[in-house]
Formats: C-alpha cells, structure tokens, sequence
C-alpha cells in the first residue's frame, strides 16, 4: 500500500511534481514517506521517495521573497557546475528553473547522509575531541577544494561579477546598514567601532586576487557530517554563491570560530568544544592545501565580521519597527556588536 505525503498541499503539489518527474524518467508512481526536513530558515526542504529512490526538493518559502526564484536557479546550477568535483556537496537530480509547475522554481537533489553539528553531536562525535579535531580540519579543507575549482571551465563565468569584487564591499554593506534607517523606531547602529572598521577596510584592502567560487555564508551551521567520522558529508545552503574572492570563505569560518584563547564562537558553536582546532591551526591548513595569498587573512576576517554584523543588524532594525520579534532582534543585535568587538581586535 502507498503512502500518502504528509506534507502541506500549499508548499507542493505532488501530482504537478510527478507529471514533471515522469518527463524526465525519474522513478514512476505515488511519493511515499513525504515529510519536511530541517535546515535553513528560508528556503523549504522536502523528503520523498518514488519508485525506491529518495528525493529531496528544495524550494522557495511559503511566501517567497522577490528574489526567491532566482535563487532557486542560482543554487541549482552552482551544483550542477561542481557536480563530479572533489567539493562535498549535495548531488543535483534534476532542476526546474520555470515557476508555473508548482508556482515556484524548485530543484531536485539527493539526501545527504551526515548531521548538522549544530543541532548535537552523535556519540561518536561528542565523545572523541579527537574526531572532533579531524572534523575541523574537515571543514576548512572543504573551501579549500571549493577554492580550486575553476569557475571558468566548470561554465560559471557569467555567475559573479568579479571586477571590482573587493572594491564593492564596504559601500555595499555601508550601504545597506544606512537603509535600516528606514525602519520606524530604529534608533540608528550603536554597533562600537562601525565607521573606524570600515576605513580600516578601505585603507588595508588587498592590491591582488584571484577569481573562484565563493559559497559566501561558510560556518558550521551550513555543513553537513558524516555520521560515522569525522568527514565533510557536504556543504549545503549555497544561496550567497557567486564568483568572488574565496579567502572571504576563510574570512568567515575565522570570524564566526571561538577564539584562540578557547571563548565561545561569536556566532555559531557546537556542543562540546574543545579538540576543534584553534582558528589559527585552520588558517595553516588551508595555507597547506592553497596556492592563495594568505598574508591578508586578517583583512578578509574583518570583512566577514562586518558584512555579517550588519546582515543581522538588519533584524534588529525590522524588531525596532515591530516586524520581526523584539527578543530575536536584541539577540542578533548582540550578536553583531560581538562581531564588530572581534573585528576590531584585528583591525590594527
């Protein structure tokens, strides 16, 4: 007997899913074992399986945002583009960039066979510092294989704007925290330090880089490992992929990993702690496992600092103007002032 989806009609229509899917060969009759997956705080994940073979659809929220589609369609082809490459990600099954089969592009991928660390650790992991060293190194090596693949051959020349990469972030996101002021009620960026920072940027930014794929959001919450090792299973949440400089991927591992000294992640952390490596030891990994000029690394853990401080500023400011909950906005406010502290112990 089959299965009936358990999965809310408005986020799938199954029976316009399957029509797709049998134009495509992929499996033949009902979706069995249908249920939502956890991950992400936008984009939807849903479980099934069809004819023996697991599937997994990922698609827009259940009220997209303007750009939501497009992202769909980014994500996809960023993993079609690094499909057989030694890069840990999420095999790419088949995509529907079009928006009129279930009223938002979706693609199909396969499930991934790992945990995220953040929400615990299995026995294995939590009981080994060891095994929890081996899974830090894991990670940094990770964008290091990213680092190297080249975006040219792989047809991702057209994904990024490149020129003028580096030269772009500060106005960019200066720009975007001046924005918030738009928001009624928010009192303006008591963030310490916000406009030496961004000099600091300005005046110390790399003369030279090399182009690469950047995954753009790189920290422990959006990897995925093995259950049974210390192994990178995959990188998910590829919806900030573009091509840019790939040291920014270093920059925010280093920005959002706990301090030399052994204090608690600034942003994301994971149950216990201790036997993952100092920041300073991934640094040297990569450093092992990259041609890439290193002797700015500071610079580009500044910028993350930065960047992602006034991302999470945002919803503070949307907090302030009742549009967003009060105890999420001070949260991630704290947040962002505990980045902005980081980025000035090495903006020196």
């Amino acid at each position: 007997m089959s299965a009936e989806p358990v999965v809310d009609p408005a986020l799938v229509d199954f029976d316009a899913v399957l029509r797709w899917m049998d134009e495509r060969d992929l499996g033949s009759g009902v979706p069995q074992n249908a249920r939502m997956l956890g991950g992400g705080t936008q984009n939807i994940l849903i479980y099934f399986e069809r004819a023996g073979r697991p599937f997994v659809l990922r698609r827009p929220p259940a009220h997209p945002r303007h750009n939501s589609n497009k992202i769909m369609r980014r994500e996809a082809r960023v993993l079609g583009a690094i499909a057989g490459s030694e890069v840990p990600h999420p095999r790419l099954i088949a995509a529907c960039p079009e928006e009129d089969v279930i009223g938002v592009s979706f693609y199909l991928m396969e499930p991934i066979d790992g945990f995220n660390p953040t929400t615990g650790l299995p026995e294995l992991h939590a009981s080994d510092p060891a095994v929890r060293r081996a899974m830090g190194f894991e990670m940094v090596e990770g964008i290091a294989k990213l680092g190297r693949v080249d975006h040219l051959a792989v047809g991702l020349d057209d994904y990024g704007k490149p020129e003028g990469f580096l030269e772009r972030q500060v106005e960019r996101w200066q720009s975007q925290l001046e924005s918030y002021n738009d928001f009624a009620g928010y009192p303006g960026p008591d963030i310490p330090g916000v406009d030496k920072i961004a000099r600091w940027l300005d005046d110390n930014r790399p003369s030279a880089w090399k182009p690469g794929i950047l995954h753009g959001d790189y920290h422990l919450a959006n990897v995925m490992f093995s259950n049974t090792g210390p192994e990178l299973a995959a990188i998910v949440d590829w919806e900030l992929s573009t091509i840019g400089d790939p040291l920014l991927d270093l920059g925010q591992l280093v920005a959002t990993w706990a301090d030399d000294d052994g204090d608690a992640a600034a942003t994301v952390g994971v149950t216990p702690w201790q036997g993952f490596p100092k920041a300073s030891e991934l640094v040297e990994r990569y450093r092992s496992q990259s041609d890439r000029d290193l002797s700015a690394v500071d610079w580009y853990s500044v910028l993350a600092c930065y960047r992602l401080g006034i991302i999470l500023e945002g919803t503070h400011a949307r907090a302030c103007a009742g549009k967003a909950p009060p105890e999420i906005g001070d949260l991630l406010h704290a947040t962002t002032v505990q980045l902005f502290e980081r980025a000035l112990k090495w903006a020196v």
